[in-house]
């Protein structure tokens, strides 16, 4: 089947009113259980008074959420206003020192948050991965940054190195980890590359100024170093049209989310229901199915912003970074699925594409997967909820590829042949619905608890058999069907179809 067969308009026309009813029917039920239980007893440590004309409480059970737009959401504007303010200058009277002002302004800023220790740690990593990169044995740097990261996720080593920070405020422990984390990662990307460099090595300079760039530090997303060297390197500088109208109608796009945001959590407490088992085991199966659907949206959804707000700063320095994440909505195979693409694009440059190949080998791929979810763990940080994560997702991506290796022998290939182009597509739309709610509560296993995803699965597979087990799997397949549709239309724009020869001419 290939990407642009097309259905009929009344066909996608249904699809899209099925799941809009269905939407509108899960949401009632979320906000009706919102309102009767605003007052419960164990919601009163994540539900606080909201905005005062809304005469409502708020959904506050998401810290990092919380910390962004909320109780921290000055400090990070004023360190962000007086990057963009001092790099602007520097761009306009000495565009050949702006990365050095970058890396000047990022090492006062962080030592003005953590400390001077806390900068002098992260120079001493930033000097180990260095001299182990003049070495240029890619498997050395790998094993080296390995490590190091390690020695953020597994005690004691993190409780002594934690021991540099200064101060007691409430955002440190969360920068802490941030700035670690992604520090490590950077220094990694930057061995790599220099093990790659022919002539010569990249000046320690360079990682410095790489590494301390304020608004990817404590947050990211990620860069690969060649990437973010080449561009903020550059000597002229010059927006194509209409990109600052982008760059601005982008940032306010963002205002607007966080605000959307904002007022949904005053009348659907989507964070906290979850938390309470006793009620999720008197709601209904809409409910239930709508809250780990919902669970998901958001996290993409904060995900999108939280970066989004980031890269819109670095798109005002010139720099072009990774793109949000693709919409949890429109995702329905394991291969597209991640909630950072900074720190996908990394995965797939140095583990998952070098080991994998073409991906086409069963071998190789399992190979690939098992070590690239083996460095997520440890950046995630190890522990029971992310092992299983990982092992579901690992497994959901081979089984994709076990599944197509599968039907693409006789006789599948034959029976697919004799279908139409619209027939196939439905066909592989119904199970590709199977698919999408395996990559639902595989990833809901990261956000929520074991027992929300446990209960989940029992009400659609067996409490729920087979009413809702069948409506669900019946909008899942209107889900897909809309998303093939949207594909196909991107299709067209981005690869049109050829115009037929122009008829002959009819002789007289």
């Amino acid at each position: 089947m290939g990407i642009k067969a097309a259905l009929p308009k009344y066909e996608i026309y249904f699809y899209n009113t099925v799941l809009c009813l269905a939407l509108l029917w899960a949401t009632s039920w979320i906000f009706e259980v919102s309102n009767t239980n605003v007052n419960r007893k164990t919601f009163q440590s994540n539900i606080k008074p909201g905005w005062h004309y809304f005469g409502r409480k708020m959904d506050t059970a998401d810290f990092e959420w919380v910390m962004w737009f909320s109780t921290f959401r000055a400090h990070i504007l004023f360190a962000l206003s007086g990057h963009i303010l001092f790099a602007k200058l520097c761009t306009m009277l000495a565009p050949q020192y702006r990365s050095l002002v970058f890396l000047v302004y990022g090492v006062l800023a962080v030592w003005t948050s953590m400390g001077w220790t806390y900068v002098t740690l992260m120079l001493s990593h930033c000097i180990l991965l260095y001299s182990i990169s003049l070495v240029k044995i890619r498997w050395l740097c790998f094993l080296t940054g390995l490590c190091t990261l390690a020695s953020f996720k597994c005690e004691p080593c993190v409780s002594w190195q934690a021991g540099f920070v200064e101060g007691d405020f409430e955002l440190r422990h969360i920068l802490f980890y941030g700035g670690c984390g992604f520090t490590i990662m950077r220094c990694m990307s930057f061995a790599l590359e220099n093990c790659e460099k022919k002539d010569g090595n990249y000046n320690i300079l360079e990682l410095l100024k790489y590494n301390f760039y304020l608004p990817f530090f404590y947050f990211g997303p990620i860069m690969t170093f060649d990437q973010f060297y080449a561009q903020v390197n550059r000597c002229h500088f010059s927006r194509k049209e209409r990109e600052m109208w982008n760059i601005s109608l982008h940032g306010l796009m963002n205002l607007g989310i966080i605000i959307v945001v904002d007022v949904l959590f005053h009348f659907m407490y989507i964070l906290t229901i979850p938390t309470d088992l006793k009620l999720l085991k008197h709601l209904s199966d809409w409910a239930i199915v709508g809250l780990a659907y919902m669970n998901l949206v958001y996290d993409w959804v904060k995900a999108a912003v939280m970066f989004g707000a980031i890269s819109t700063v670095a798109r005002l320095d010139y720099l072009d970074p990774p793109k949000p994440p693709k919409c949890i909505t429109l995702l329905y195979v394991f291969s597209e699925t991640h909630f950072d693409r900074g720190i996908n694009d990394w995965l797939c440059k140095y583990v998952y594409n070098p080991l994998g190949g073409s991906h086409c080998n069963v071998v190789e791929e399992l190979i690939a997967t098992l070590c690239t979810y083996g460095v997520t763990i440890l950046w995630l940080g190890p522990c029971k909820v992310v092992l299983i994560w990982a092992l579901f997702n690992c497994f959901g991506l081979n089984f994709e590829l076990w599944t197509a290796k599968f039907f693409s022998v006789e006789p599948f290939t034959s029976f697919e042949t004799a279908l139409s182009e619209a027939g196939s597509r439905r066909l592989r739309a119904v199970f590709n619905a199977f698919n999408y709610w395996c990559v639902v509560l595989f990833n809901l296993l990261a956000l929520n608890s074991l027992d929300f995803v446990k209960m989940v699965a029992k009400r659609l597979l067996l409490k729920g058999f087979p009413v809702t087990t069948v409506m669900v799997l019946f909008v899942t397949y209107c889900l897909v069907q809309v998303i093939k549709e949207r594909e196909r239309r991107q299709a067209l724009i981005d690869d049109p179809d050829p115009l037929p020869p122009p008829g002959k001419e009819k002789a007289e």
